[in-house]
């Protein structure tokens, strides 16, 4: 235990030296004894928990990649672990049905939220912190308060797994996603159905809300997407251009416009107002995993199963550039906050940092023995956080 110890405390102090000197960014050294499913930074960017197979989940220091905390009393697989949205707490979910809260500076468990009787699928804090919604595979989705740990509500409607559920940006309301192809609206407070969003002849994939609230995506199996007004639930518009699976929408930061990523190989930018197709991203040989905007809404950076990921103009849909170098499928690209660099997750087992406005590859980092699934930066944009299923 102390050889490992001093071991980490070696590796971090180096990786740390080694960025600072070189400008490179920070990659943490992964600590668990199994996959890796995600990582996030806090809020205020000073530390980073990692979800994994192996029943835990880590706090890291950024500025060192020090291991903090190990946050230990899960029996399952741990899906996720987030930040409330003053960093001060973190809410994991797990495979042993059950979701904890804990101290996110000293690592002592506060809570155990404890009443689904299938797998957590997804966890999340309200927008200000004081409450977390579940949704599992039993079916349910339920309201907790966040404070106290007590079950506030439990949320039946749905007739199969409850894949996602997501606050709306007032956190007045959320929207929960079904394999029973519907998605259904609920009230935070009362926990009412306020509407179900039917339509989808397939698993519903994802659901979010627009930037104000007053839209819906939903993306679908059933090869399609669709629009939705919040307040009716009335089907605005139904997307019908992709020929296969829907994996993903997301809307533009400023909302007026949003993208999707098919199975088929493409990327479509849509109008959100009068659900027009604008411009199909044509270029990838394989399909399309991600789609995300830059921060100021002008590009689009795709990533795929080819082993690219390409940057697009929004307004013309003009491929920009292609980022080559990747050995085997990139799963997420991500913009930095400043939207100066993107940085690509691969299964070939590395990151890459790239300039986005040249393409021009910056940094690659070899550091996990195994494929990647997820890479992030930091809110202020001088640090990276990779997972990885070694």
């Amino acid at each position: 235990m102390k050889k490992t110890l001093t071991l980490l405390i070696a590796i971090g102090q180096f990786l740390l030296g080694h960025a600072q000197q070189n400008d490179l960014r920070l990659v943490l050294p992964i600590g668990h004894t199994n996959s890796v499913l995600s990582a996030v930074f806090s809020p205020d960017g000073k530390t980073i928990v990692t979800a994994s197979f192996d029943n835990t989940a880590k706090i890291w220091d950024v500025q060192s990649g020090l291991l903090l905390r190990t946050l230990e009393g899960h029996t399952g697989w741990v899906k996720s672990a987030v930040f409330s949205p003053d960093s001060k707490t973190i809410l994991t979910a797990s495979m042993d049905k059950i979701a904890k809260i804990w101290d996110a500076k000293s690592g002592l468990l506060l809570r155990t939220l404890e009443g689904h009787t299938e797998t957590l699928a997804s966890t999340a804090f309200s927008p200000d912190g004081k409450s977390i919604v579940t949704a599992s595979w039993d079916s349910t989705a339920k309201i907790w308060d966040a404070q106290s740990g007590l079950l506030l509500l439990s949320l039946e409607g749905h007739k199969d797994w409850v894949t996602s559920a997501v606050f709306s940006p007032d956190g007045k309301s959320f929207v929960t996603a079904s394999v029973d192809n519907t998605a259904k609206i609920w009230d935070t407070q009362s926990g009412l159905l306020l509407r179900t969003l039917e339509g989808h002849k397939g698993w519903v994939n994802s659901a979010v809300f627009s930037p104000d609230g007053k839209s819906i995506i939903t993306a679908s199996r059933d090869s399609t997407a669709k629009i939705w007004d919040t307040q009716s639930g009335l089907l605005l518009h139904s997307l019908e251009e992709h020929t296969d699976w829907v994996n993903y929408a997301v809307f533009s930061p400023d909302g007026k416009s949003f993208v999707t990523a098919s199975v088929d190989a493409t990327a479509k930018i849509w109008d959100t107002q009068s659900g027009l197709l604008l411009r199909t991203l044509e270029g990838h040989t394989s399909y399309v995993y991600s789609v995300v905007f830059s921060p100021d809404g002008k590009s689009i950076v795709s990533a795929s199963r080819d082993n690219t990921a390409k940057i697009w103009d929004t307004k013309s849909g003009l491929l920009l550039r292609t980022l080559e170098g990747h050995k085997d499928w990139v799963y997420p690209a991500d913009f930095s906050p400043d939207g100066k660099s993107i940085v690509t997750a691969s299964r070939d087992k590395t990151s890459k940092i790239w300039d986005a406005q040249s393409g021009l590859l910056l940094h690659s980092r070899e550091s996990h023995a195994e494929s990647r699934d997820s890479t992030a930066f930091s809110p202020d944009g001088k640090s990276i956080v990779t997972a990885s299923w070694d």
